[in-house]
């Protein structure tokens, strides 16, 4: 019986790879056999038979759209795409007026964000379309979110100093749109899924994520490993006949 979970011999464009979720998907797939190309704004310098780094900025769509040829040259092919990269909902990695209250966000950041988030999604897949078709077995995996899904629970941020962005989320449900599209635009030479993730347990307060695990029916936050399965399972010949699919890997905090 074949081993459909195997990724021997296939090739790998992981973008945000030395990310949270990102660097864990990369692991697991050199577990099975893959070579990766590592695509991250800050990048190792690894060139070898198994693994390549690639340092850009997924703002550059220029530079977006000229990473597939890059990485036929140094492996001789490109079989899945998977899109990890993004500038996150909270933190700092919108820069000022990026983490505020709904009043206080600006809208100048929008263009930026849906460019990395969105944009760069849809350059690169463009740019790989030929490569990913050419050996039969292509498949892109687009990373969304749950608040592509839903709208956010004020209750759930309430005096912890945590806001959620709009053009975020905004962003995310551009992805999953974006690989039903494409799903049907590549068909049937290339398989095009998304894998929306619940909420990740990083550097939360405590009370974010006590509030957050009440309400989620699996009673946890996710995290990156958690992610890693679902991923291989849709870049692999396990999900042979998935395509236009969003799997929601969120302990179930959307199915209320």
């Amino acid at each position: 019986m074949s081993d459909f979970s195997s990724l021997h011999g296939r090739v790998v464009m992981v973008t945000g790879g030395a990310g949270h979720i990102g660097s864990a998907v990369v692991d697991g797939l050199l577990e099975v056999g893959a070579r990766v190309a590592v695509v991250d704004l800050v990048a190792g310098s690894t060139a070898d038979e198994e693994r390549l780094d690639i340092q850009v900025n997924l703002g550059d769509l220029d530079a977006v759209a000229g990473l597939p040829a890059t990485v036929v040259d140094h492996f001789g092919r490109l079989d899945v795409v998977v899109a990890t990269a993004a500038m996150v909902s909270h933190g700092g990695s919108g820069g000022a007026g990026w983490n505020v209250p709904f009043a206080e966000q600006d809208p100048d950041l929008w263009s930026a964000a849906l460019t990395v988030n969105l944009t760069s999604m849809f350059a690169l897949v463009q740019a790989a379309a030929e490569s990913l078709a050419a050996h039969g077995v292509g498949s892109v995996v687009l990373i969304g979110s749950q608040y592509g899904l839903v709208g956010p629970q004020p209750r759930l941020y309430e005096g912890l100093g945590l806001d959620n962005v709009a053009c975020y989320a905004a962003g995310k449900a551009g992805v999953t749109q974006l690989a039903r599209w494409l799903s049907t635009t590549m068909a049937p030479d290339v398989r095009v899924n998304s894998l929306t993730p619940g909420g990740i347990r990083r550097t939360q307060p405590e009370e974010f994520v006590r509030r957050y695990e009440e309400r989620t029916p699996l009673g946890r936050m996710g995290n990156e490993e958690d992610m890693v399965g679902p991923a291989l399972f849709l870049a692999s010949d396990l999900s042979r006949y998935v395509t236009g699919h969003d799997l929601v890997v969120d302990g179930g905090y959307t199915a209320w």
